[in-house]
């Protein structure tokens, strides 16, 4: 039986992975931080840790065959820079620390296409593109590129490791927290929609396309996992029709974001609340990247789910959530 380790096991990703890892026959650690999740298994371990804890993380990886690199934090509010940075970077250096000190142990480690460097004008993104340092990044980009770094000088010293750059990941889970948010403002009928286009992907063909990689020959690479690529008021409608809500109408026109993140960044800095809109996310909107699924595909043979049966699958799910 093989035994592997999970962070971020009670997050979306996470707890669609363990379902996959447990239905394979194997014998799984998952960490939490403060929520545990309600999936309950024999050969399933809840720990109560923090990826921070050098000395638990450590004493975990000795136990374990693989690693799989999923908890992190996101935010694209400035004055969430030093969390970022303890979560996603320090964090990701304890675990490939205690991925080198365990010989054999082999690492998934979970990234975004936040980290993938983008050109304006530029239609389709690869993973060759290299980083610019000096190009305007949001504080979450550069948190998960410099996670990356820490990977990849595991990968200098040794480590069996291969990372992944998913797009925005789709399906039924906690409607606070994280992309379920998406669906959350339909279910709440907001009447606004930007302009622009996003890239959606399964959370279950994610998950398979990690397991695929990581029973492969794929170590020292990284792959874009991402399916669709589709305007936020198509997705919204979409939605909307799945959910038997009334779709957002009133579009918001570019000027108009432009001045919100900027008045948004000032009561951030005057309260200490969280800008609901950024400069980050306020120009995202305006680009028509496509993350190229094409290594992804090559590598392992993977078929995406359609995005329509991803978004009834999801809404279904939620709807069940809401009811129990």
């Amino acid at each position: 039986m093989k035994h592997v380790l999970v962070t971020g096991g009670s997050g979306l990703l996470g707890h669609f992975l363990l379902q996959r890892l447990l239905e394979e026959g194997c014998a799984v650690t998952a960490i939490y931080r403060k929520t545990v999740s309600e999936l309950a298994h024999p050969n399933l371990q809840w720990v109560a840790g923090d990826i921070l804890d050098t000395l638990l993380l450590r004493s975990l990886v000795q136990e374990v065959e693989e690693v799989y690199h999923c908890a992190g934090f996101v935010s694209y509010a400035p004055q969430d820079a030093a969390l970022l940075q303890q979560i996603n970077v320090d964090g990701t250096t304890n675990v490939v620390d205690a991925c080198l000190a365990k010989p054999g142990v082999r690492l998934c480690h979970v990234s975004s296409i936040a980290a993938i460097n983008r050109k304006r004008g530029e239609k389709r993104i690869q993973e060759e593109v290299k980083w610019d340092p000096a190009a305007e990044r949001s504080v979450y980009a550069f948190s998960k590129h410099y996670a990356e770094m820490e990977v990849w000088r595991g990968i200098s010293e040794g480590l069996q490791a291969v990372i992944v750059n998913p797009s925005v990941i789709l399906g039924p889970g906690d409607l606070g927290r994280s992309s379920t948010q998406l669906f959350k403002y339909i279910a709440d009928e907001r009447a606004f929609y930007t302009q622009g286009y996003a890239n959606f992907v399964d959370v279950r063909d994610v998950v398979e396309a990690m397991l695929l990689l990581m029973n492969g020959n794929h170590w020292g690479e990284r792959f874009i996992i991402n399916a669709h690529q589709t305007t936020y008021q198509q997705f919204f409608q979409r939605v909307a029709v799945l959910m038997g809500k009334k779709a957002p109408s009133v579009k918001v026109p570019y000027w108009v974001a432009e001045i919100v993140w900027r008045l948004e960044s000032v009561r951030g800095k005057l309260t200490g609340v969280k800008p609901l809109i950024t400069k980050e996310t306020a120009r995202i909107a305006k680009e028509e990247h496509f993350y190229s699924n094409s290594k992804i595909k090559a590598a392992t043979g993977i078929m995406f789910r359609p995005l329509e049966d991803t978004l009834r699958w999801s809404c279904e799910g939620l709807a069940k959530t809401r009811t129990t």
